[in-house]
């Protein structure tokens, strides 16, 4: 399993600038006189689930701190199958010659459920026909962040996914999804059909994997590694805390890694 980089400082900023209607549990506080803002850098795949669920943790730790912290969020790329196909593969084949069985599978998306459910996700994995090709998803999360509409475009690309079964490779499929969730479609077709965004999102995952990082989701809280995995709240609010005090200790929630040989966990 990963553990948090020690000595990693990840300068993500320069790829997707925070703009102010990026992040819907946005708070201004006074800390010593001062406005006390932080940054969260995730590094996340569209198709891990523990990504989706680490989203909705982070998002219940911000809105405890409604009042008291200045919380912006920003999006990176990390493919956990950069080898599939550009149209993805069937997802019940793909499943079954990774974890030996598809009752394997299942039992795995059983865990995921019940997590997904505390959290308020109705994870629908029944409703999966295919395991996507993330590049093109990460292309658009990279133009949402140029366009202000990051988090927004996250959330529609997980909910399409993970609640409705949508074919997030499908490029029709994904043009309809992120411009329900706010970005322009004749720009993200444009995306699409040429090579904007490739350079972006090759560099964020190179940065991610240089350092370290090898399964997600992964936070970061004002460039310092925090933690790997999905914590609970309460977690976030400590790595808020210590944000400002050095670097974090190394551990790790529920997480899909990258194990020896580039097999995903999940």
């Amino acid at each position: 399993m990963p553990k948090a980089p020690k000595s990693a400082y990840l300068r993500f900023g320069v790829q997707a600038p925070y703009h102010a209607n990026e992040f819907d549990n946005r708070v201004q506080a006074l800390n010593g006189g001062a406005v006390m803002t932080l940054t969260v850098d995730v590094i996340s795949d569209v198709i891990c689930p523990w990504c989706y669920i680490g989203k909705r943790r982070l998002e219940a730790a911000v809105a405890s701190r409604r009042g008291r912290t200045n919380v912006r969020a920003r999006w990176h790329p990390f493919q956990l199958n950069p080898q599939m196909p550009e149209a993805g593969m069937n997802r019940r084949e793909y499943r079954t010659a990774k974890f030996g069985s598809w009752e394997r599978s299942l039992a795995l998306d059983a865990q995921v459920t019940a997590a997904g459910r505390t959290e308020g996700i109705p994870f629908a994995f029944d409703q999966i026909e295919r395991t996507p090709n993330t590049l093109d998803a990460h292309r658009l999360i990279w133009l949402a962040g140029e366009d202000g509409v990051q988090d927004a475009v996250v959330e529609a690309l997980f909910r399409a996914y993970f609640t409705e079964g949508r074919d997030v490779s499908n490029r029709l499929v994904l043009l309809d999804v992120v411009t329900g969730a706010g970005l322009d479609r004749g720009r993200a077709g444009d995306l699409l059909t040429g090579d904007g965004g490739l350079r972006a999102v090759r560099s964020g995952e190179e940065k991610a994997r240089r350092a370290g990082v090898s399964g997600v989701p992964f936070f970061l809280v004002n460039d310092q590694p925090a933690f790997s995995g999905a914590r609970e709240p309460s977690a976030f609010l400590a790595a808020f805390d210590r944000a400002l005090k050095g670097p974090p200790p190394a551990g790790e929630g529920g997480v899909c890694a990258v194990g020896a040989g580039g097999s995903p966990s999940c």
